[in-house]
């Protein structure tokens, strides 16, 4: 995993810091101790994520969120906030997560904010790009982590858009056999991809259902 972290944190947690397992998972790294030194550090730096620890701070985090914001409207911010926070105000963050939590839960959320990085494992076809590593689809800036079955099935019907896949076919290259089993769990999983990436699953723009045949990825 790589990608440049930000991370605002005091030192008056009263738990591990969340720096050292983000450095271990390959991120780098920049911490530093308050917003104003966070301002001053993106004059010189541009991360892929901001992680302001509010709770470490013994602060909401409002004020900072505002005024880096302000200085950078693109980049992702996650706020941690200490359990019991009560949410009265808006808060200018991408993500707010309470405490307590794992950094495994702290990885899923960064990992679905990073900006997908060229490579020979992205697909893009019309405004879907898939990262077949990564297992990331993004549709309209919008970016999703999917599941390793649901990264397969969007990649055969990215391969060929416009071509009808049979059920059995797609049954077979997702679930990497040549048993069919009961396709409607294929059913199931092109129910979930469309959640994912569709604005209104019930009347897809991109995955269509071709009857008594299978399924086609359409840009219409």
């Amino acid at each position: 995993m790589s990608g440049k972290i930000l991370v605002i944190e005091g030192k008056r947690a009263e738990r591990t810091s969340f720096v050292g397992g983000l450095t271990k998972k390959g991120f780098r790294v920049i911490s530093v101790p308050s917003g104003n030194a966070a301002l001053n550090k993106l004059d010189k730096e541009q991360p892929d994520v901001i992680v302001i620890d509010a709770d470490s701070m013994r602060t909401s985090g409002k004020r900072i969120c505002q005024s880096l914001r302000s200085a950078t409207s693109q980049t992702p911010i996650i706020l941690i906030l200490g359990n019991g926070v009560n949410e009265k105000d808006e808060f200018e963050a991408d993500v707010i997560m309470h405490l307590p939590f794992t950094l495994q839960k702290l990885l899923n959320r960064i990992k679905v904010l990073l900006p997908l990085k060229s490579s020979n494992d992205v697909m893009k076809s019309g405004p879907i790009e898939l990262d077949l590593t990564h297992r990331f689809v993004k549709v309209n800036e919008k970016q999703i982590s999917l599941t390793p079955r649901l990264t397969r099935l969007l990649q055969a019907l990215m391969q060929q858009p416009g071509q009808v896949f049979g059920r059995d076919d797609l049954f077979k290259f997702v679930w990497e056999t040549d048993y069919i089993g009961d396709t409607r769990t294929l059913d199931v999983h092109v129910s979930w991809l469309r959640n994912l990436i569709e604005d209104d699953p019930r009347h897809p723009d991109f995955i269509k259902t071709v009857r008594g045949v299978g399924y086609r990825l359409d840009f219409d």
